[in-house]
């Protein structure tokens, strides 16, 4: 790293006892690497020293083989020491050297593992595959902020559903998803769902994500492949059977569950949110062709509509593959215009200040009840809502000032 600042006019020694130096150039940042070996992992997360040295040593301290080639722009060479390109060329997963050893210096590595084999729908080698089953219990000393950004770039990225199952195979799972591994053999009814149990129906509907371009799948959000993915949790400490099998207010169940997962996983509390929301009313749309207009027209202005109508299609699609709900809905969002589904309030709270209404928690009831009458077209102007309110509070009984 001396060197490189030596050579070069504008540098930042951000890591410099790792090797690492940022080269400005340009009005660009060029991040430098010297080639590095490292000792034992004693905490299982940061090598207890670094040592400078060869390429061929740098490549044997990463994790797979895959990830594992050099490229000298010089001669325009591809430095292959690890059998990269052979394993890239036979499609497969396998560690730099000894499994144990990798997955020890860091445990994360065994998540990318199965982030990688969705990706490049590779199998991954069954020595590598042994080493996680053995070591998912330790999974737990890495934090749950990086283990989010694997399960983040796990659902997001190309066969999702590939990525939950290698997840279960390899023991992962249970150990940082353990609400989603209990759907396994949770029997549902099979005049809905046809396909099988929970998890069963939990791994089609990821794999149903739309395919947009010729790339593949266009990614989505995070909030909705969580959605997708804890949609039906509620389900595995619902289940009911007597006459038939039932899940009583799963949704409400699932939505708690769904909190506590996102808590547990340091889930930014915007995308927890959207999450629990997506989960709470994923059955919304069942009924949405006996619902009232103001009750569809309040569920068309919430921001997260595009993501619930995206989570009802894929669960049809992977159960009982009936879209006529979801394309009720989606026809008359269509059909809407935004100041017809959000509407400038007819009156606010100065109104019923003005007529002589304390401020309280009765507002919001009478401002609700308004805007309901509103959003089905029975009030139009300032005036009649007026006079609604008063009816209101008259009704309610309400003691003035």
């Amino acid at each position: 790293p001396q060197d490189v600042i030596k050579l070069f006019e504008k540098t930042i020694p951000v890591g410099v006892q790792f090797g690492v130096v940022i080269v400005v150039k340009n009005s660009h940042n060029f991040e430098v690497a010297t080639f590095r070996t490292e000792g034992s992992y004693s905490d299982g997360r940061h090598p207890d020293y670094v040592a400078f040295s060869t390429p061929e040593d740098d490549v044997k301290r990463r994790d797979f083989t895959i990830n594992g080639l050099l490229y000298d722009p010089v001669k325009n060479e591809i430095l292959d020491y690890v059998g990269g390109r052979e394993d890239i060329s036979r499609g497969i997963i396998r560690t730099i050297g000894d499994p144990f050893e990798r997955f020890t210096e860091d445990k994360l590595r065994m998540i990318r593992a199965a982030r990688f084999a969705c990706r490049f729908n590779f199998p991954i080698h069954p020595d590598t595959k042994e080493a996680i089953i053995q070591l998912a219990p330790q999974i737990h000393v890495v934090s749950a902020e990086r283990i989010r950004e694997e399960l983040e770039k796990i659902l997001t990225g190309p066969n999702p559903h590939i990525g939950i199952k290698l997840l279960d195979e390899l023991h992962l799972l249970q150990e940082i998803l353990p609400e989603v591994s209990n759907m396994k053999g949770v029997r549902q009814p099979e005049n809905y769902h046809p396909e099988g149990d929970v998890f069963v129906h939990t791994l089609l509907c990821l794999s149903k994500f739309v395919p947009l371009n010729e790339e593949g799948i266009e990614r989505p959000s995070f909030t909705l492949a969580m959605g997708v993915l804890l949609h039906d949790i509620g389900k595995t400490v619902t289940f009911e059977e007597s006459d038939r099998i039932r899940f009583n207010l799963h949704e409400k169940v699932g939505a708690d569950m769904t909190a506590k997962i996102c808590d547990r996983l340091k889930t930014a509390n915007v995308e927890k949110d959207r999450i629990v929301w997506l989960v709470l009313k994923h059955l919304y749309f069942k009924d949405a062709q006996k619902m009232r207009l103001n009750k569809l027209k309040r569920l068309f202005a919430n921001e997260g509509y595009p993501e619930l109508a995206e989570l009802s299609r894929i669960d049809a699609l992977a159960s009982s593959g009936d879209l006529s709900d979801y394309h009720f809905c989606q026809d008359m969002f269509g059909k809407l215009s935004h100041e017809e589904v959000k509407p400038k309030p007819l009156i606010t709270g100065h109104d019923l200040i003005a007529m002589g209404l304390k401020p309280g928690p009765v507002f919001k009831d009478i401002l609700t009840k308004i805007e309901d009458e509103q959003l089905d077209g029975n009030l139009t102007t300032k005036e009649a809502a007026i006079e609604e309110a008063k009816t209101l509070i008259s009704r309610m009984n309400i003691i003035h000032k």
